[in-house]
């Protein structure tokens, strides 16, 4: 470790080198590289954590720049993981990498937290949010928590020094339909930088037991007023019993029993058939597959009437998560409908055949 890299750290009192020496040590593990993963990595990076470990398997759009600061124009359609590694090791050759290029599901999530010593949730995915509390109370493992709404966002620390974990504040995932979606319902482009930075924060709070890390505390944010509140919760010794992981991590009403198609089959058939983008008209707008008719997920209800009775309808999104939602919706309504969700959505085919 070079001392003049942080010195300006090391010099700090209240934590100097012996904290300084904590960081180096230490192993964290990122997951999500997107709004507020990019700048997690980031400042960790800097400031000089030993080891960070990355999990992310998504491919770079045109609509996460404006938040995503690590990436670029000529960088989409690359993967994230790639591109951001690269960026990330010519900010300090000093830290050790580990990638993981995967999503985080209930199969690897043992395996890869286990080697680290605080999980940093990037994802704001309520599925995978509570599948990283349930793994991390199995293996006693702090977990930073960041969320984001609108103008608006929320960080903690759960299941740190035995205090509460995620599931004593919320024990159950909401249902789909009422979870707030950033392609939906927007995100400002600064406000990931923010609550990305505060989650930093508590990391380096864990990590070198400085200060008070928001364990047993929700942190609000409210970024058109500059306003913070804070929430208080007790640990329930009901939602620490966990002693194995779930099959699956889908919120309630998703993907379970549908019908699903990967993109190499869709790309393959020969038989007549429809195709329905759910995303948003701005993401449609910015790329979609041939032939394709943009049925934003919040105006679904209202076609169904354009469903064809003769021809399979294919349904698509981003990531495979909102064509699993329309299936569910439209097998609610239409229980004879005839559709198939594409899994893995724009991001698999931008990854695997790139945007021509």
């Amino acid at each position: 470790m070079n001392p003049s890299r942080y010195l300006r750290q090391t010099s700090l009192i209240g934590f100097g080198a012996i904290n300084q020496n904590k960081l180096l040590q230490a192993k964290v593990l990122v997951v999500g590289l997107g709004g507020l993963g990019v700048p997690i990595a980031q400042y960790l990076n800097a400031m000089g954590v030993g080891t960070i470990g990355i999990v992310e398997n998504d491919v770079i759009a045109l609509h996460n720049l404006q938040r995503q600061v690590l990436y670029a124009e000529n960088e989409v359609g690359a993967p994230k993981l790639a591109v951001g590694l690269k960026k990330l090791q010519g900010q300090n050759t000093n830290t050790k990498f580990i990638p993981f290029n995967t999503y985080l599901n209930a199969t690897n999530a043992l395996e890869i937290i286990a080697q680290f010593d605080v999980v940093v949730d990037a994802t704001d995915n309520f599925g995978t949010r509570y599948l990283i509390n349930d793994a991390c109370v199995i293996l006693n493992k702090p977990f930073v928590y960041g969320a984001l709404h609108g103008f608006e966002g929320q960080i903690s620390v759960f299941n740190f020094k035995n205090g509460p974990t995620y599931r004593c504040l919320f024990p159950h995932p909401p249902k789909q339909d009422s979870i707030p979606d950033c392609n939906v319902n927007g995100i400002l482009g600064v406000l990931p930088g923010i609550i990305g930075t505060l989650q930093a924060l508590e990391v380096i709070k864990v990590i070198t037991d400085i200060g008070e890390p928001l364990t047993g505390k929700l942190l609000l944010y409210d970024g058109l007023t500059q306003q913070t509140r804070s929430i208080q919760f007790k640990r329930q010794a009901s939602s620490t019993k966990i002693s194995q992981l779930k099959a699956a991590y889908e919120t309630p009403d998703c993907v379970n029993d549908l019908d699903t198609i990967t993109i190499e089959e869709f790309l393959r058939l020969k038989t007549p058939f429809d195709l329905w983008d759910v995303r948003e008209p701005s993401e449609f707008k910015d790329f979609h597959l041939p032939n394709a008719i943009n049925v934003p997920l919040g105006q679904l209800q209202n076609r169904l009437n354009e469903l064809s009775t003769i021809n399979y309808t294919y349904l698509v999104c981003q990531s495979g998560k909102r064509s699993a939602t329309a299936y569910q919706k439209i097998k609610a309504h239409k229980p004879n409908a005839k559709v198939i969700n594409v899994s893995g959505g724009i991001n698999h085919y931008l990854h695997h055949y790139g945007n021509s």
